[in-house]
Protein backbone atom coordinates (compact mmCIF):
# COMPACT_ATOMS: atom_id res chain seq x y z
CA UNK A 1 0.00 0.00 0.00
CA UNK A 2 1.43 3.19 -1.28
CA UNK A 3 -1.51 5.77 -1.67
CA UNK A 4 -3.87 6.03 0.77
CA UNK A 5 -6.67 8.35 0.62
CA UNK A 6 -8.48 9.30 4.26
CA UNK A 7 -11.69 11.15 3.77
CA UNK A 8 -14.08 13.21 6.11
CA UNK A 9 -16.14 15.92 5.37
CA UNK A 10 -16.87 17.48 8.70
CA UNK A 11 -17.02 19.11 10.93
CA UNK A 12 -14.29 20.17 12.69
CA UNK A 13 -14.27 17.88 16.40
CA UNK A 14 -14.47 14.97 13.81
CA UNK A 15 -12.10 15.92 11.72
CA UNK A 16 -9.20 16.36 14.18
CA UNK A 17 -10.39 12.99 15.83
CA UNK A 18 -9.19 11.63 12.70
CA UNK A 19 -5.72 12.75 13.36
CA UNK A 20 -4.36 9.56 14.95
CA UNK A 21 -5.15 7.26 12.05
CA UNK A 22 -2.93 9.50 9.76
CA UNK A 23 -0.31 10.02 11.87
CA UNK A 24 -0.07 6.15 12.22
CA UNK A 25 -0.74 5.29 9.03
CA UNK A 26 2.31 7.43 7.87
CA UNK A 27 4.43 6.16 10.27
CA UNK A 28 3.31 2.89 10.31
CA UNK A 29 3.03 1.64 7.16
CA UNK A 30 5.97 1.66 4.90
CA UNK A 31 6.41 4.27 2.10
CA UNK A 32 3.10 5.24 2.83
CA UNK A 33 1.71 8.69 0.47
CA UNK A 34 -0.99 9.63 2.51
CA UNK A 35 -3.96 12.06 1.27
CA UNK A 36 -6.49 13.96 3.29
CA UNK A 37 -10.26 14.67 1.41
CA UNK A 38 -12.37 16.91 3.11
CA UNK A 39 -15.21 20.15 3.06
CA UNK A 40 -13.08 23.05 1.60
CA UNK A 41 -14.35 24.77 4.97
CA UNK A 42 -12.40 22.58 6.96
CA UNK A 43 -9.16 22.56 4.93
CA UNK A 44 -6.67 24.81 7.82
CA UNK A 45 -7.69 22.08 10.14
CA UNK A 46 -5.48 19.51 7.90
CA UNK A 47 -3.11 21.91 5.58
CA UNK A 48 -0.42 22.26 8.20
CA UNK A 49 -0.27 18.79 8.98
CA UNK A 50 2.55 17.55 8.47
CA UNK A 51 1.73 13.77 7.86
CA UNK A 52 -0.56 14.59 5.01
CA UNK A 53 1.04 14.35 1.78
CA UNK A 54 -1.92 16.46 -0.04
CA UNK A 55 -5.36 17.67 0.40
CA UNK A 56 -8.65 17.82 -0.96
CA UNK A 57 -11.49 19.53 -0.99
CA UNK A 58 -15.11 18.85 -1.69
CA UNK A 59 -16.29 22.61 -2.75
CA UNK A 60 -19.52 22.66 -5.28
CA UNK A 61 -19.07 19.85 -7.45
CA UNK A 62 -18.79 15.98 -6.47
CA UNK A 63 -17.85 15.26 -9.93
CA UNK A 64 -15.06 17.49 -10.04
CA UNK A 65 -13.46 16.30 -6.80
CA UNK A 66 -14.39 12.89 -8.37
CA UNK A 67 -11.93 13.64 -11.63
CA UNK A 68 -9.17 14.89 -9.53
CA UNK A 69 -9.04 12.22 -7.03
CA UNK A 70 -9.17 9.69 -9.98
CA UNK A 71 -6.38 11.05 -11.31
CA UNK A 72 -4.54 9.72 -7.96
CA UNK A 73 -4.76 6.06 -8.70
CA UNK A 74 -5.38 5.29 -4.90
CA UNK A 75 -4.14 1.92 -3.56
CA UNK A 76 -6.78 2.08 -0.45
CA UNK A 77 -9.49 4.39 0.51
CA UNK A 78 -10.15 4.93 4.25
CA UNK A 79 -13.74 6.46 4.89
CA UNK A 80 -13.83 7.72 8.01
CA UNK A 81 -17.27 9.32 7.12
CA UNK A 82 -19.50 6.80 5.53
CA UNK A 83 -22.36 8.83 4.75
CA UNK A 84 -23.84 8.96 0.92
CA UNK A 85 -21.44 11.18 -0.67
CA UNK A 86 -18.55 9.38 0.17
CA UNK A 87 -20.40 6.17 -0.65
CA UNK A 88 -20.92 7.51 -4.10
CA UNK A 89 -17.02 8.83 -4.14
CA UNK A 90 -16.15 5.41 -3.13
CA UNK A 91 -18.12 3.18 -5.74
CA UNK A 92 -16.96 5.80 -8.91
CA UNK A 93 -13.31 5.38 -7.73
CA UNK A 94 -13.08 1.67 -8.08
CA UNK A 95 -10.57 1.22 -5.59
CA UNK A 96 -10.07 -1.10 -2.65
CA UNK A 97 -11.71 0.75 0.36
CA UNK A 98 -12.41 0.24 4.11
CA UNK A 99 -15.75 2.39 6.00
CA UNK A 100 -16.00 3.18 9.71
CA UNK A 101 -18.77 1.71 11.34
CA UNK A 102 -21.02 4.78 12.50
CA UNK A 103 -23.07 1.90 14.58
CA UNK A 104 -26.33 4.08 13.65
CA UNK A 105 -28.74 1.55 14.69
CA UNK A 106 -27.00 1.49 18.49
CA UNK A 107 -27.48 5.25 18.57
CA UNK A 108 -30.31 5.33 17.22
CA UNK A 109 -31.75 2.62 20.34
CA UNK A 110 -29.94 5.02 23.22
CA UNK A 111 -31.64 8.08 21.36
CA UNK A 112 -35.05 6.03 21.24
CA UNK A 113 -35.38 3.82 24.00
CA UNK A 114 -32.22 4.55 26.64
CA UNK A 115 -30.60 1.48 25.35
CA UNK A 116 -27.74 1.42 25.42
CA UNK A 117 -25.60 -0.81 23.34
CA UNK A 118 -22.29 1.53 22.53
CA UNK A 119 -19.45 -0.43 22.88
CA UNK A 120 -16.97 1.07 25.43
CA UNK A 121 -14.51 2.46 22.57
CA UNK A 122 -13.60 5.63 21.99
CA UNK A 123 -14.41 7.10 18.74
CA UNK A 124 -10.63 7.00 18.10
CA UNK A 125 -10.02 3.75 18.31
CA UNK A 126 -12.70 2.73 16.24
CA UNK A 127 -11.18 5.04 13.29
CA UNK A 128 -8.13 3.29 13.92
CA UNK A 129 -9.80 -0.09 13.26
CA UNK A 130 -11.02 1.03 10.04
CA UNK A 131 -7.03 0.98 9.17
CA UNK A 132 -6.42 -2.49 10.78
CA UNK A 133 -6.16 -4.28 7.78
CA UNK A 134 -2.61 -2.23 6.96
CA UNK A 135 -1.21 -3.35 10.28
CA UNK A 136 -1.84 0.28 11.95
CA UNK A 137 -2.09 0.16 15.53
CA UNK A 138 -3.04 3.04 18.15
CA UNK A 139 0.39 4.06 18.88
CA UNK A 140 -0.59 6.43 22.25
CA UNK A 141 0.08 9.33 21.47
CA UNK A 142 -3.18 11.21 21.10
CA UNK A 143 -4.77 13.51 18.72
CA UNK A 144 -2.81 16.05 16.73
CA UNK A 145 -3.34 19.68 16.42
CA UNK A 146 -1.00 21.75 14.01
CA UNK A 147 -0.90 25.66 13.83
CA UNK A 148 0.76 27.52 11.68
CA UNK A 149 2.85 30.16 12.63
CA UNK A 150 0.86 33.21 11.39
CA UNK A 151 -1.71 32.14 13.48
CA UNK A 152 -0.30 32.03 17.04
CA UNK A 153 -1.93 34.19 19.06
CA UNK A 154 0.83 36.54 21.12
CA UNK A 155 -0.21 36.84 25.01
CA UNK A 156 1.11 40.50 25.03
CA UNK A 157 -2.12 41.16 22.78
CA UNK A 158 -4.04 40.32 25.34
CA UNK A 159 -5.74 42.46 27.86
CA UNK A 160 -2.97 43.35 30.94
CA UNK A 161 -5.76 41.31 33.19
CA UNK A 162 -5.18 37.62 30.87
CA UNK A 163 -1.63 37.99 29.94
CA UNK A 164 -0.31 35.94 33.05
CA UNK A 165 -2.89 33.41 32.26
CA UNK A 166 -5.95 32.23 31.87
CA UNK A 167 -9.18 29.75 31.72
CA UNK A 168 -10.47 29.44 28.46
CA UNK A 169 -14.35 28.95 27.65
CA UNK A 170 -15.46 27.84 24.43
CA UNK A 171 -18.88 29.07 24.44
CA UNK A 172 -20.63 28.17 21.05
CA UNK A 173 -22.17 24.72 19.60
CA UNK A 174 -23.65 24.29 16.85
CA UNK A 175 -26.68 23.30 18.21
CA UNK A 176 -28.77 25.19 20.97
CA UNK A 177 -29.55 21.86 22.56
CA UNK A 178 -25.89 21.23 23.35
CA UNK A 179 -25.09 25.01 24.49
CA UNK A 180 -25.81 26.35 28.07
CA UNK A 181 -28.52 28.98 28.18
CA UNK A 182 -26.65 32.76 29.02
CA UNK A 183 -27.56 32.40 32.32
CA UNK A 184 -26.14 29.28 33.47
CA UNK A 185 -22.72 30.44 31.23
CA UNK A 186 -22.75 33.83 33.70
CA UNK A 187 -23.33 31.22 36.66
CA UNK A 188 -20.56 29.02 35.48
CA UNK A 189 -17.76 31.92 34.96
CA UNK A 190 -19.08 33.94 38.19
CA UNK A 191 -17.32 30.68 39.75
CA UNK A 192 -14.36 31.21 38.60
CA UNK A 193 -12.09 33.65 40.54
CA UNK A 194 -10.00 34.73 37.21
CA UNK A 195 -9.33 35.71 34.27
CA UNK A 196 -11.43 34.15 31.31
CA UNK A 197 -11.15 34.07 27.49
CA UNK A 198 -14.42 33.33 25.75
CA UNK A 199 -14.41 32.25 22.50
CA UNK A 200 -16.16 31.10 19.75
CA UNK A 201 -17.11 32.30 16.20
CA UNK A 202 -18.54 35.39 15.17
CA UNK A 203 -22.19 33.67 16.04
CA UNK A 204 -21.45 33.41 19.24
CA UNK A 205 -20.12 37.00 19.51
CA UNK A 206 -23.86 38.90 21.27
CA UNK A 207 -23.63 36.03 23.30
CA UNK A 208 -20.28 37.03 24.61
CA UNK A 209 -20.87 40.34 24.90
CA UNK A 210 -23.77 39.76 27.34
CA UNK A 211 -21.92 37.50 29.64
CA UNK A 212 -19.09 40.61 29.41
CA UNK A 213 -21.15 43.07 29.94
CA UNK A 214 -22.89 41.41 32.95
CA UNK A 215 -19.14 41.34 34.98
CA UNK A 216 -18.50 44.89 34.56
CA UNK A 217 -21.60 46.08 35.31
CA UNK A 218 -21.99 47.93 39.03
CA UNK A 219 -24.02 45.23 40.58
CA UNK A 220 -21.39 42.88 39.95
CA UNK A 221 -18.60 45.15 40.97
CA UNK A 222 -20.62 45.96 44.46
CA UNK A 223 -20.27 42.06 44.80
CA UNK A 224 -16.84 42.10 44.40
CA UNK A 225 -16.15 44.60 46.14
CA UNK A 226 -17.96 42.87 49.19
CA UNK A 227 -16.65 39.20 48.46
CA UNK A 228 -13.42 39.95 47.20
CA UNK A 229 -13.71 37.29 44.50
CA UNK A 230 -13.82 38.49 40.51
CA UNK A 231 -14.14 36.92 37.01
CA UNK A 232 -12.46 39.30 34.15
CA UNK A 233 -13.63 38.13 30.86
CA UNK A 234 -12.51 39.28 27.33
CA UNK A 235 -14.81 38.04 24.88
CA UNK A 236 -12.90 36.99 21.69
CA UNK A 237 -15.77 35.59 19.90
CA UNK A 238 -15.43 35.90 16.27
CA UNK A 239 -12.02 38.12 17.43
CA UNK A 240 -9.67 34.54 15.70
CA UNK A 241 -9.69 32.09 12.90
CA UNK A 242 -10.28 28.60 14.09
CA UNK A 243 -5.97 28.60 14.43
CA UNK A 244 -6.54 31.79 16.27
CA UNK A 245 -9.07 30.11 18.86
CA UNK A 246 -6.74 26.97 18.73
CA UNK A 247 -3.60 28.96 19.55
CA UNK A 248 -5.51 30.67 23.24
CA UNK A 249 -6.74 27.00 23.68
CA UNK A 250 -2.96 26.03 23.84
CA UNK A 251 -2.03 28.79 25.55
CA UNK A 252 -4.46 28.50 28.52
CA UNK A 253 -4.43 27.26 32.08
CA UNK A 254 -7.68 24.63 31.61
CA UNK A 255 -11.21 24.76 29.03
CA UNK A 256 -14.57 24.49 29.84
CA UNK A 257 -16.42 23.27 26.48
CA UNK A 258 -19.48 22.16 25.13
CA UNK A 259 -19.32 18.83 22.91
CA UNK A 260 -17.98 21.12 20.36
CA UNK A 261 -14.72 21.24 18.09
CA UNK A 262 -12.57 22.87 20.35
CA UNK A 263 -13.27 20.20 23.55
CA UNK A 264 -10.89 17.98 20.87
CA UNK A 265 -8.32 20.83 19.72
CA UNK A 266 -8.38 21.00 23.86
CA UNK A 267 -7.25 17.50 24.05
CA UNK A 268 -4.92 17.62 21.15
CA UNK A 269 -3.03 20.10 23.43
CA UNK A 270 -3.40 18.09 26.62
CA UNK A 271 -5.14 20.41 28.45
CA UNK A 272 -7.28 20.05 31.69
CA UNK A 273 -10.67 19.97 30.05
CA UNK A 274 -14.77 20.36 31.68
CA UNK A 275 -16.98 19.55 29.22
CA UNK A 276 -20.73 20.29 29.24
CA UNK A 277 -22.54 17.81 28.10
CA UNK A 278 -26.38 18.91 27.50
CA UNK A 279 -28.62 16.64 25.37
CA UNK A 280 -25.63 14.47 23.78
CA UNK A 281 -24.28 12.24 25.91
CA UNK A 282 -20.22 10.70 26.23
CA UNK A 283 -21.70 7.43 25.42
CA UNK A 284 -21.65 8.03 21.75
CA UNK A 285 -17.77 7.64 22.59
CA UNK A 286 -16.71 10.90 21.63
CA UNK A 287 -15.46 12.23 25.27
CA UNK A 288 -12.52 14.32 25.28
CA UNK A 289 -9.62 11.94 23.91
CA UNK A 290 -7.57 12.45 27.05
CA UNK A 291 -6.90 11.67 30.99
CA UNK A 292 -7.25 15.20 32.32
CA UNK A 293 -10.82 15.86 31.82
CA UNK A 294 -14.27 16.06 33.73
CA UNK A 295 -17.52 15.21 32.57
CA UNK A 296 -20.73 17.83 33.70
CA UNK A 297 -23.64 16.64 33.00
CA UNK A 298 -27.29 15.60 34.18
CA UNK A 299 -27.18 12.05 34.39
CA UNK A 300 -30.21 9.54 34.51
CA UNK A 301 -32.35 12.23 32.95
CA UNK A 302 -35.43 10.49 31.42
CA UNK A 303 -35.13 12.43 27.79
CA UNK A 304 -30.98 12.25 27.30
CA UNK A 305 -30.02 11.61 24.95
CA UNK A 306 -32.85 13.23 22.78
CA UNK A 307 -30.23 13.37 19.65
CA UNK A 308 -27.42 12.00 18.45
CA UNK A 309 -26.54 15.75 17.02
CA UNK A 310 -28.90 18.49 18.58
CA UNK A 311 -32.16 20.49 18.26
CA UNK A 312 -32.70 24.57 17.69
CA UNK A 313 -34.93 24.05 20.94
CA UNK A 314 -35.51 21.28 23.76
CA UNK A 315 -38.30 19.37 22.37
CA UNK A 316 -39.49 18.43 25.89
CA UNK A 317 -39.65 22.82 26.30
CA UNK A 318 -37.60 21.99 29.97
CA UNK A 319 -34.00 21.93 28.68
CA UNK A 320 -33.13 20.00 32.17
CA UNK A 321 -30.64 19.05 30.77
CA UNK A 322 -28.25 22.03 30.82
CA UNK A 323 -30.73 24.08 33.30
CA UNK A 324 -29.81 21.22 35.99
CA UNK A 325 -25.73 20.64 35.48
CA UNK A 326 -24.48 20.72 38.62
CA UNK A 327 -21.60 23.18 38.46
CA UNK A 328 -19.30 21.52 41.21
CA UNK A 329 -15.16 21.60 40.01
CA UNK A 330 -11.83 22.51 41.22
CA UNK A 331 -9.54 24.80 39.38
CA UNK A 332 -6.21 23.89 38.50
CA UNK A 333 -4.01 26.42 40.04
CA UNK A 334 -3.53 29.36 37.47
CA UNK A 335 0.23 30.30 36.30
CA UNK A 336 1.95 32.35 33.94
CA UNK A 337 1.22 30.20 29.98
CA UNK A 338 4.47 29.77 28.26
Amino acid sequence: MKKILIIRFSSIGDIVLTTPVIRCVKEQVPGAEVHFCTKAAFRNIIASNPYVDKVFCLEKSLKDLLAQLKAENYDLVLDLHNNLRTRILKTRLGRPARSFDKLNYRKWLLVKFKINRMPDVHIVDRYLATAAPLGVKNDGKGLDYFIPEQDEVDMRTLPQTHQNGYYAMAIGAQHYTKRLPVDRLIELCAKINGPIVLLGGKEDLEVGRMVEMYFSSEPYSSQVSEGGKQTVIYNACGKYNLNGSASLVRQARAIFSHDTGLMHIAAAFQKKIYSIWGNTVPAFGMYPYTQDYEVMEVKNLYCRPCSKIGYSQCPQRHFRCMREINFDFTLPVLEQQR
